[in-house]
């Protein structure tokens, strides 16, 4: 971690921070107002994030991210870009979704390049999984929506057959390209690297069924 960064994880953090608790969230009072709550589940160093917070200041963003250098990163970015519709929480994602989201309160949930796990081994430590799966769709209102991005051709298959299995939600739109069409996102850090390797990109945009 950067000096800057520690800086800003001490001087920065009463702004934009959010301590994990198993109290659920109270969007309205957390962001002073009444808009539609986006979350980024793992935003690396928060450019994206930050990126999509500036041009949609009508929508409030949460970030949830454990590495605390990028989670500095991104604290010194949102200052830089004086946003007032972000808040971070440095946690498991899957807990602070478990207990801290209330049900029915997210507009949209963003899962972009995701830790792969490549090896057959390590395939269920993927964060795709049916409880994760589940759980989105508890907190997702009424036709929201996950967006997910990889640029592993196996997690692309391993996403397909996850969604396939689970009846919470239908595929509205799903792409393959090589960086020319993300969907409704930035371009980030991870698509750039996994360009560089040659690799192709695929994302998708799931949508919430209401039973």
């Amino acid at each position: 971690m950067t000096p800057s960064q520690k800086r800003a994880l001490a001087e920065l953090w009463p702004k934009y921070g959010c301590e994990f608790s198993t109290t659920p969230l109270e969007f309205k009072k957390l962001f002073g107002r009444d808009a539609p709550v986006v979350l980024e589940i793992g935003f690396g160093n928060g450019d994206t994030l930050v990126e999509q917070a500036a041009m949609s200041p009508d929508i409030d963003f949460l970030g949830i991210e454990v590495h605390e250098p990028g989670v500095g990163h991104c604290l010194i970015a949102a200052n830089d870009a004086s946003l007032e519709n972000l808040r971070l929480i440095v946690h498991d994602a899957i807990e602070v979704l478990d207990v801290q989201v209330p049900p029915a309160s997210l507009r949209r949930i963003n899962l972009y390049f995701p830790d792969p796990w490549p090896k057959k081994r390590h395939h269920k430590r993927r964060i795709v999984q049916p409880r994760f799966i589940g759980l989105c769709a508890d907190k997702l209102e009424p036709g929201g929506a996950i967006h997910i991005a990889t640029d592993w051709a196996n997690y692309a298959e391993h996403i397909d057959e996850a969604f396939a299995d689970a009846g919470q939600f239908r595929l509205a739109e799903r792409r393959e390209h090589d960086g020319e069409r993300p969907l409704a996102r930035p371009m980030t850090k991870f698509e750039r690297r996994g360009l560089r390797r040659g690799h192709r990109i695929f994302d998708w945009r799931f949508v919430k069924i209401d039973l």
